[in-house]
């Protein structure tokens, strides 16, 4: 298990009771110090590994296939996101099992979005791509200490690879494409991606007078092919 950020440990104590061997990796030295005294002995077992490091910079990989858990920090949530996804991408003998995050209710209601509401948007197409996404529960803000001013939300994601599913060989450039369809929201994708691929070709498509958020994943995946695949 890799836990991100266990700050002074609540969340450690419980996955060192349920796994062989936990990666704890925290940034501020100030906890760390706290937590090499507080988990003094399952240190020395080897048991728990304590990083000091920021995540973002950490090879995650390097500890072989794990599940992740974390209550993510709401300011570096997409960043963290970004890179669990993208280790799953490079590496998927050495990616992750499943992870499962505390994170900001708005952010995971995007995270789970379906195609034709307000949420649905490029985040929910990366989540989706490489995971299945399961809101678990609401957290309120009563269960924090001191209490934030936005609700939470426990998150697990399933690996998935919907890009080989769909046929799309990069899912970087599909991402992309993606990042071109919802450059502005209420836009028609005809207006959003005739300067990428052209009038004559935006045009032979029906879905382009559709907006980005009214097509599934698999329909912009079948959108994207038709336009970098004209056969």
């Amino acid at each position: 298990m890799i836990e991100i950020g266990p700050g002074k440990g609540a969340l450690t104590e419980h996955l060192l009771k349920n796994f062989e061997k936990v990666v704890a990796i925290e940034v501020d030295p100030i906890l760390v110090h706290y937590l090499r005294q507080k988990f003094r002995d399952a240190i020395d077992q080897e048991r728990l590994i304590l990083i000091e490091g920021d995540v973002l910079k950490t090879d995650l990989s390097q500890w072989g296939k794990a599940a992740v858990a974390g209550n993510l920090p709401y300011y570096i949530t997409s960043p963290i996101l970004n890179k669990i996804f993208a280790m799953q991408a490079v590496n998927a003998q050495a990616g992750w099992t499943r992870a499962v995050f505390l994170m900001q209710a708005e952010v995971g209601a995007r995270l789970a979005a379906n195609p034709g509401t307000r949420d649905f948007g490029y985040l929910s197409v990366q989540a989706q791509l490489h995971a299945n996404v399961e809101i678990l529960m609401d957290v309120p803000p009563a269960a924090f200490r001191p209490p934030p001013k936005v609700d939470s939300v426990v998150v697990r994601l399933t690996p998935r690879d919907m890009a080989a599913e769909l046929g799309i060989a990069d899912p970087g450039a599909f991402m992309t494409f993606v990042g071109a369809c919802f450059l502005h929201k209420r836009k028609t994708l005809r207006n959003n991606l005739i300067a990428m691929y052209g009038k004559e070709r935006v045009d032979s498509l029906a879905e382009v007078g559709r907006r980005a958020e009214q097509l599934s994943v698999a329909e912009l995946g079948r959108l994207y092919r038709q336009l970098t695949d004209p056969k």
